[in-house]
């Protein structure tokens, strides 16, 4: 009897988590990020898979937890080091489980990244952004996080592809950041995942924190469409659907002439954009891009990239340096964009609200619906949402263009 009670206990979980306790902490930074996707709504089409495949990667014995392979590829399959590039996919499957097979198949590809992309460009609308195109610099000034941390990490001792891979988290684009993290520093894709779009999920506390600290409340109380009238410079484009076809073939062009390693990321958002904007003759690829694959890439992405967040892979200095620097690369991205508005009325007449340059972030729209709470808040009548997804929307283009540099440099 004792014997099978035995084998019983052997045969659950538990027995692993006695010896391995510190699994405890990945069972309760899991519970963390559902509670914030379910409950605060924190962004949960990206947090809930990603939160459920942190747990189920650490129950032990379900072999659900991603395995990263070395620099050189190479996995310990059952005590044996294999290449995982020479190893058929059925055999991922078998040898490693479900999770290692997607993960393989559709991540470490970087084969996901630019459909969710795609899908991105089908739901986003330009017309914000082409009305107030003057406004879309503070997109590139928001990038300062991105390139400010790269040059902190390298001093910390990351080296220079681990650093760009941290600094991409300002960007606020988890498909960037994995894209990015892909190319130049692998090992480190679960921790930099995970804290890329932790951050995105807490644009709701991060922004006002940030704006808090940086401006007044006449800052914020600026009326930009009262400094429009007052400045008389309001423009009125007469075939904004003509100009919507237009730009997407020409910003993949320019971007694919100038900074070729950004096309992945650019050319597959901006053509979701050209089959949303044709309108009825590409609704068909529209429909598929925007909802069923979008979806299904959104689902895998989540759950293959918190199955990589194992408690070997996670609980160690380097993932914690990680999660700090994915902050201040967040809150300094932030920082950028509402400096860089201050500076500019200086010297203006008319007076730009800060609120549009700490929505230079690439996480759209949720920032400019924070940006905009924010103003109604000082001032009931002043809407400032139209203004802010300029900035935020070119914060898109900005982050993969960014990324592109990076890839180019130190690939």
């Amino acid at each position: 009897m004792n014997e099978i009670l035995q084998n019983l206990y052997e045969m659950t979980a538990f027995s692993n988590i006695i010896a391995e306790p510190q699994i405890l902490i990945m069972y309760a930074l899991a519970f963390t990020l559902l509670y914030l996707g379910i409950v605060k709504e924190y962004e949960p089409l990206l947090l809930v898979p990603i939160a459920f495949g942190v747990l189920i990667a650490n129950f032990p014995g379900g072999d659900m937890g991603v395995i990263q392979a070395d620099q050189n590829g190479m996995v310990n399959v059952h005590g044996e080091m294999r290449n995982i590039w020479e190893m058929p996919l059925h055999d991922i499957a078998h040898e490693l489980g479900l999770m290692n097979f997607i993960y393989y198949l559709l991540i470490k590809t970087g084969f996901l990244p630019p459909i969710i992309f795609m899908g991105v460009g089908a739901l986003t609308d330009f017309g914000p952004m082409l009305r107030n195109l003057r406004l879309s610099i503070f997109g590139a000034a928001a990038q300062l996080g991105i390139f400010a941390v790269l040059i902190i990490a390298i001093m910390m001792g990351f080296t220079p592809k681990e650093a760009a891979s941290l600094g991409i988290i300002g960007g606020a684009d988890g498909p960037t950041a994995i894209f990015t993290t892909i190319k130049l520093a692998p090992h480190l894709l679960g921790a930099i995942a995970i804290a890329a779009y932790s951050y995105m999920a807490l644009v709701p506390v991060i922004i006002p924190l940030v704006v808090n600290l940086l401006c007044t409340k006449n800052e914020l109380r600026i009326n930009m469409k009262k400094e429009e009238k007052k400045a008389g410079n309001m423009v009125e484009i007469k075939n904004m659907r003509a100009l919507k076809i237009i730009f997407p073939i020409a910003v993949t062009t320019v971007v694919a002439l100038f900074v070729p390693t950004a096309v992945p990321l650019v050319g597959l958002l901006m053509f979701g954009n050209l089959v949303k904007e044709i309108g009825s003759n590409t609704s068909r690829l529209l429909d598929a891009a925007a909802n069923s694959i979008m979806n299904a890439a959104t689902i895998f992405l989540g759950l293959s990239v918190g199955a990589t967040m194992t408690s070997e892979a996670f609980l160690n200095f380097q993932t914690i340096g990680i999660v700090i620097g994915g902050f201040l690369a967040f809150a300094l991205s932030i920082s950028g964009g509402i400096l860089f508005v201050k500076l500019m009325n200086l010297f203006s007449k008319q007076k730009i609200n800060p609120l549009v340059g700490a929505t230079g972030l690439s996480a759209v729209p949720m920032a400019s619906r924070v940006a905009n709470e924010i103003a109604l808040k000082y001032d009931p009548q002043n809407h400032v949402l139209q203004y802010c997804m300029s900035s935020n929307i070119s914060g898109v283009i900005g982050s993969a263009v960014a990324a592109g540099v990076l890839i180019s440099f130190l690939s």
